[in-house]
């Protein structure tokens, strides 16, 4: 072989070398980004860190008298005084005929909880000991405690709990706010009964809501979250809980819901003082911002909720906010949805002297209200509205507060559409968020109770006509069938 070829050998081996240490050929496949953190070698130190502070919940609660499912399953079906014994089924439905007292039955239930402070203080659901007789916690260590209530609150499902005991471990809490959508999440619980069960996800969505109450703002993970497993904490990768697990799909696969712990700091706090919880009240009936709304206002694409009722002698009435408004920031942070301002002002101070921006008549101003108490049974607009599920609409009465901010006559009669499903039977028939409903197969609309007793007339299943007036429309006629 001459030095040529030697050479020229060389340089394909230098070459084959070469390609192969960069990776090969280009590859049309997405390759992950510079910097983007892919799957944790392992979550280990994560969990042994953890687990000190994750603890095991066991209640009893007393049901008076067992029930027909306690005596169906637990009664003696060939007793003494018939062929049926003491679980006769005509008892059920003839009483027991000379039976003695029925016997209480003791339930019992699982979950979980983790320790917020090492003075003992423990962080759960509130489902998992609400009217419990006794609990009773477990620690990693094997050791068990009975626990006393401290505080529970039923709209956001949380609870504080306290043992006596000395030498714990707590749990940092984390930033629930900056946690992204992707992000890893641990889930740390007692799934079944299971203690100490180690899960791990991504975070797959924020802000879910689910219906579970008037707060829903849940993150949602496909951390495996099972009965059980509520009361436990969300954890990040460092250490630091992010949310409180309390809600599954019964039937999804792979969805968990967890409270974010920024919204539930502030009620632990709450809880933590033994005093309850109490929440800001504005006082007034708000809704979201339709696309038509934005258009008819000329927002644009302007985030913020209209004002559509104001409640006489509360705060809003007492700062000079009124109906027609649109709030768009409460103390320089901006408002996008109705649900969101309610959670913002629930979780203000009462008698704390707040900052309201709203847009009126075009002009940006600004309202200082010295925010009342929430009474949770207030009924909030609804005594000035009616929700026709039927239709898929939702009618607030006319004021003449609410005329004058669409520029309809204060004189005017009828009611005013606030809110239209989508889908639903309104929509679908061409009603819309505005609209002012005038008659109802030809017969005058005055108020909300002429528009309930007219629509009680007309039977399910029958058509009947809508007689509307549409801002910079005119009157229009809408067949709907009930």
């Amino acid at each position: 072989m001459n030095r040529k070829t030697t050479w020229l050998s060389l340089l394909i081996i230098v070459m084959a070398v070469g390609f192969l240490l960069a990776g090969g050929p280009a590859n049309s496949e997405a390759q992950p980004a510079a910097g983007v953190k892919m799957v944790p070698a392992n979550f280990s130190l994560l969990a042994q860190q953890a687990r000190p502070a994750v603890v095991n919940i066991r209640t009893v609660k007393t049901i008076k008298g067992g029930g027909r499912v306690f005596r169906h399953f637990f009664g003696n079906p060939f007793g003494p005084g018939s062929p049926f014994g003491d679980n006769n089924p005509f008892h059920d439905f003839f009483g027991p005929q000379g039976r003695g007292p029925q016997r209480d039955f003791k339930q019992r239930s699982l979950g979980s909880g983790f320790i917020i402070d090492k003075a003992g203080y423990i962080v759960t659901n509130n489902h998992v000991i609400e009217d419990a007789d006794e609990i009773t916690v477990k620690l990693s260590n094997e050791k068990e405690y009975k626990a006393e209530v401290i505080g529970r609150d039923a709209n956001t499902d949380l609870a504080l709990i306290k043992i006596d005991a000395k030498g714990l471990s707590a749990l940092k809490t984390g930033d629930s706010e900056t946690l992204e959508v992707g992000s890893w999440v641990v889930a740390i619980g007692s799934p079944f009964g299971l203690e100490q069960t180690v899960t791990a996800g991504i975070v797959s969505a924020k802000g879910r809501i689910i219906g579970s109450g008037p707060y829903d703002d849940f993150i949602q993970t496909d951390a495996s979250i099972n009965p059980g497993n509520s009361g436990g904490p969300l954890l990040n990768l460092s250490g630091e809980v992010v949310g409180i697990n309390t809600a599954i799909v019964a039937r999804g696969q792979g969805i968990g819901f967890a409270i974010p712990i920024d919204m539930a700091a502030d009620i632990i706090a709450q809880l933590k003082t033994g005093k309850g919880v109490t929440r800001g009240w504005l006082g007034v009936g708000i809704q979201n911002l339709t696309p038509e709304m934005k258009k008819y206002y000329e927002l644009g694409e302007n985030a913020g909720v209209m004002v559509s009722q104001v409640f006489e002698d509360d705060p809003a009435d007492k700062a000079g906010i009124e109906v027609g408004d649109i709030i768009v920031k409460v103390d320089d942070k901006e408002i996008k949805t109705s649900r969101q301002l309610s959670r913002m002002i629930a979780g203000l101070a009462v008698g704390q002297n707040t900052k309201i921006t709203l847009l009126r008549d075009g002009r940006e101003i600004s309202r200082s209200v010295k925010l009342a108490k929430r009474e949770d049974d207030r009924r909030v607009a609804r005594a000035e509205q009616e929700k026709s599920d039927d239709l898929g609409i939702e009618v607030t009465a006319l004021t003449k507060d609410t005329a004058r901010r669409l520029g309809i006559d204060e004189g005017e009669k009828g009611v005013l559409v606030t809110e239209v499903a989508p889908g639903g039977k309104g929509e679908l028939a061409g009603i819309r968020t505005a609209d002012v409903i005038k008659e109802i197969n030809r017969k005058r609309v005055d108020g909300l109770k002429a528009y309930k007793n007219l629509l009680a007339k007309v039977d399910r299943g029958d058509e009947f006509s809508l007689l509307v007036k549409r801002p910079n429309a005119g009157f229009l006629v809408i067949q709907l069938e009930k």
